[in-house]
């Protein structure tokens, strides 16, 4: 059956690595720092100026003041370092995130991405996506494979506005895995439990090439 939201952002952490700095979108990647394995040391970096998070917190250790980019309060480590925001997006400009995990509306078969705003919908800003898929050095998606109405989420073509063209590596949907040759094409790579290639393909309008 496919994958939920969890098993989505525990497949999603199996592409960290020790030693890693690392980039969680808003949604079902945030998700993901409840599945670092305990043999790797990661340090998570959020956009609002914060190196080293913790994880959310139980109720009664709520602090309103510590909040990551999407606005959800989190906790801090006994390393974590603050500082403006034009330094976070310094140490993202400057290459020094070695993954994203980010959530995404649409992702073409080369690697354009398209997460950032639906026209005509209310929009409170494009947030530090944009910087993110230019700087850092690996950019995974994880995201439903189709929309809420059953339409396909990845495209030949993306028809909202790109957040950047040919920038996603990888991409984890609830029904598998895709390895992205960024400007080239996707390959299927891992299907989640009792989901078959004529699911994937039904659901999917992008080409794509299967290794499995």
């Amino acid at each position: 059956m496919p994958w939920d939201r969890n098993q989505m952002a525990e497949r999603a952490a199996k592409e960290l690595e020790d030693g890693f700095y690392v980039n969680l979108g808003i949604g079902i990647p945030t998700l993901v720092a409840n599945y670092i394995g305990e043999n790797i040391d990661v340090t998570l970096q959020s956009e609002n100026g914060m190196l080293g998070m913790g994880p959310f917190p139980y109720e009664d250790e709520i602090d309103p003041d510590l909040i990551n980019a999407g606005k959800q309060t989190i906790t801090e480590l006994r390393r974590t370092s603050y500082f403006s925001s034009a330094d976070s997006f310094g140490m993202i400009r400057g290459g020094h995130i070695d993954i994203a995990i980010l959530g995404a509306m649409e992702v073409s078969e080369k690697g354009d991405l398209a997460n950032w705003m639906i026209p005509g919908k209310l929009v409170k800003g494009m947030g530090g996506a944009m910087d993110l898929v230019a700087g850092v050095k690996r950019v995974v998606v994880v995201m439903d494979h189709a929309s809420k109405s059953g339409a396909p989420k990845l495209l030949h073509e993306c028809s909202l506005p790109l957040t950047g063209q040919q920038v996603v590596d990888m991409v984890i949907t609830n029904l598998g895995v895709f390895k992205v040759d960024r400007g080239k094409g996707m390959t299927l790579i891992e299907l989640a439990p009792d989901v078959s290639i004529e699911n994937v393909k039904s659901s999917t309008q992008a080409d794509f090439n299967i290794a499995i």
